[in-house]
């Protein structure tokens, strides 16, 4: 999926659409892709002269990736996080980083999304987490 593609299932817009491209692999598992490229707003001010990219956009990053599994479950809904467990920050993702995250579903509860994530830089862990969703009705 590209950007437009992803667009359709959640509701992110500039500057905090996150994931450039997205795959489905199967109906448990997705991946996500994004490139840093050194003039994104949360680099800014972490850290002048030494930009890393915050922990918490990690996340969002990898957030986002998992939410492409929600597809066809999503419509007419907005995913939000509901928990953040176990985050786990190994390497640093710097500019000229491509962070791929890969997302698997361990299991759902009616509206309730489990899943769990990783990014990679170049094949070397960075980050891991597990997240889940709510998927909630949007009102009209």
């Amino acid at each position: 999926m590209n950007q437009e593609e992803i667009k359709k299932i959640i509701p992110h817009r500039d500057n905090m659409l996150l994931v450039e491209e997205a795959e489905v692999i199967d109906e448990k598992t997705s991946k996500g892709k994004i490139t840093i490229k050194g003039d994104e707003f949360f680099l800014r001010g972490h850290f002048p002269g030494n930009p890393v990219v915050p922990g918490v956009i990690l996340c969002e990053m990898m957030a986002q990736a998992s939410c492409v599994l929600l597809a066809g479950k999503a419509e007419n809904c907005t995913p939000y996080f509901t928990k953040m467990n176990n985050v786990k920050f190994k390497n640093k993702v710097l500019p000229g980083d491509t962070l791929e995250s890969v997302c698997e579903l361990v299991k759902s509860r009616g509206p309730f999304y489990f899943v769990n994530t990783k990014g990679y830089v170049n094949g070397k862990l960075c980050v891991e987490a597990e997240l889940s969703f709510a998927l909630i009705k949007n009102e009209e």
